[in-house]
């Protein structure tokens, strides 16, 4: 492994070892393989997310799509409303709770999504088939989903080891001895 002068990893080599770095090109691989299959002007793999939520559960709250998706408050109301300009959603008030919006598929909003699930489910299988083995993928994705799923409650801290202290030359030692001394005598 290429070693710098101070004696760490090199930036490259570190790269390679870094779980964030890692997760963040294998997205970009993943988001490269999407774009290839749903084409100019498909659904987003956003708006499928917002779409496929919206479906299983029809008349569910903006705040709940944003916990079943994980797409920010701000950005799922914006989607939400540029969606329902495109005619895929339509939102309405809750009974429950007049600050919520209800948010349901149009005709066309289903149309969109029966159209997009056979492209996503073979983005889905060209992305597994780059893992060898089907043990290896089923073990990814279920990695994928302890990821996504953990809470900031249920995070493990990871203990970093403290570097040691480089010993202190026999000079040094001689004189800390010595003011150790000097303190007990007074």
């Amino acid at each position: 492994m290429a070693k710098s002068k101070s004696g760490a990893k090199s930036g490259v080599a570190a790269l390679e070892q870094s779980p964030s770095h890692l997760l963040h090109r294998a997205l970009q691989r993943a988001l490269d393989i999407y774009a290839e299959e749903f084409g100019e002007g498909g659904v987003t793999q956003r708006q499928f997310a917002v779409l496929a939520a919206a479906d299983e559960r029809d008349g569910t709250t903006q705040a709940d799509l944003v916990r079943i998706t994980g797409i920010d408050r701000s950005t799922l109301a914006d989607m939400a409303r540029r969606m329902i300009g495109k005619g895929l959603l339509e939102r309405e008030r809750s009974n429950l709770d007049a600050r919520a919006n209800t948010v349901r598929l149009t005709e066309v909003g289903r149309q969109a999504l029966a159209e997009a699930r056979p492209k996503m489910a073979t983005a889905d299988a060209r992305l597994l088939k780059l893992i060898s083995g089907g043990g290896r993928r089923a073990t990814f994705v279920s990695l994928l989903h302890d990821l996504a799923h953990s809470g900031a409650k249920h995070e493990t801290k990871v203990k970093v080891p403290k570097a040691k202290a480089a010993k202190a030359p026999k000079a040094d030692k001689a004189h800390k001895t010595a003011k150790k001394a000097k303190k007990k005598a007074t």
